[in-house]
């Protein structure tokens, strides 16, 4: 596949107006900040501050028409408003500060929406929701939880669900519920061993279906198990809807955790709190002689989350036992509730809990705004 140029996306955009200045995007200079990596867009719209939402049909515009260049993988558009837009009237521009974005619109009935994200794959980040999830259930919270791993879903399995979501009017999903949890997820509406070729576009347009296209019911907290990375999905959920804070999961060891930071720096700067980090696999205790062996390291999270001032919210062993249940969909948590491992969950997520009632709660909090650097 031939690599998508710089030239060509501005080409594209040649072709989008604003309307209310009679020109396009490019010979307005509106347009800034193109990145392209591996045939994915992304890039900034300049605007005045108070225009943000009258300007999001012109950003869809935008994204539409690099969209219909060949090659093109996704799409990443973002009105920005950290200088004075082009075009008005000479002024000079303003000190760049971080703009507010519209607010988002939350789900109805749900009270926060928590992010499980990682850096990198393989570190335990969907047994960690889940877990976190049926633990929070069973502190009396009313829980949802959302695969946003359009890629690779793997709650239904961890959550022993099959079949298909009900819809009674054709428009509106039922989440599935086992555990106490409401859960929706792509890995209910294909087979298990369907890949998912989907471009950027319709992954968010299927995250977007799967959170406001649900009827989730009242719910104290919806958990959002986010794939790997800091892809479209990612972006899709920070900037759309309102996150009360995300919790970051990652190994002990110098890779895992390089990949952490730039999870939790992509959540600075789209202003969402991080609650803190959770280290899974952290160490390994022999069943026979009770040795611990620190097979990844040891402490490396909790070090990381010292040195950018988050919060350490506990560790999580390599058991064959969490490695098991979640196979089988038995989470720890609901089938040894007793066992020293749930136990370890159990308190991960009443910290978490209590964050969420204090980024609520918090007068200062506002919407996710996005910056431009």
């Amino acid at each position: 596949m031939a690599e998508v140029t710089k030239q060509q996306v501005l080409d594209a955009l040649k072709t989008v107006d604003d309307a209310a200045r009679g020109a396009s995007v490019i010979t307005l200079g509106m347009i800034s900040g193109i990145v392209i990596r591996d045939n994915n867009v992304g890039f900034a719209i300049e605007i005045n501050p108070d225009e943000a939402e009258a300007k999001e049909a012109l950003r869809v515009a935008c994204e539409k028409a690099v969209e219909a260049i060949e090659g093109v993988l996704s799409v990443t558009a973002v009105l920005t408003a950290d200088r004075a837009a082009p075009g008005n009237g000479g002024a000079a521009p303003a000190p760049a500060q971080p703009q507010a974005a519209p607010e988002k619109p939350t789900i109805p009935g749900v009270r926060a929406m928590v992010a499980v994200a990682s850096g990198k794959g393989g570190v335990g980040k969907s047994t960690t929701a889940v877990n976190l999830a049926v633990a929070m259930a069973e502190m009396g919270n009313k829980v949802g939880l959302l695969d946003a791993d359009i890629y690779g879903p793997s709650i239904p399995r961890m959550m022993r669900l099959q079949g298909q979501p009900y819809s009674p009017d054709g428009k509106t999903l039922q989440p599935m519920e086992n555990h106490g949890v409401k859960c929706m997820s792509i890995g209910f509406l294909v087979g298990e061993d369907t890949p998912m070729i989907w471009r950027g576009p319709m992954v968010m347009s299927a995250i977007e279906q799967m959170l406001r296209d649900v009827a989730w019911g009242e719910l104290d907290v919806l958990v959002i198990d986010l794939p790997p990375g800091t892809g479209d999905a990612q972006l899709t959920i920070s900037q759309r809807v309102p996150l009360a804070g995300a919790v970051i999961v990652s190994t002990p060891q110098d890779i895992a955790l390089l990949d952490a930071r730039k999870g939790l720096n992509m959540f600075k700067q789209v202003s969402v709190p991080v609650f803190g980090i959770i280290e899974n696999m952290s160490y390994y205790i022999c069943p026979e002689c009770g040795h611990q062996a620190d097979i990844f390291s040891h402490g490396g999270a909790r070090k990381v989350a010292a040195q950018i001032e988050t919060d350490f919210l506990g560790e999580i062993p390599l058991d064959i036992e969490i490695r098991e249940t979640s196979d089988a969909g038995l989470p720890i948590v609901a089938s040894n509730p007793e066992s020293p491992h749930a136990k370890v969950y159990l308190e991960i997520a009443a910290k978490v809990m209590a964050k969420i009632d204090e980024s609520l709660s918090d007068p200062a909090r506002q919407a996710p705004k996005i910056v431009i650097q």
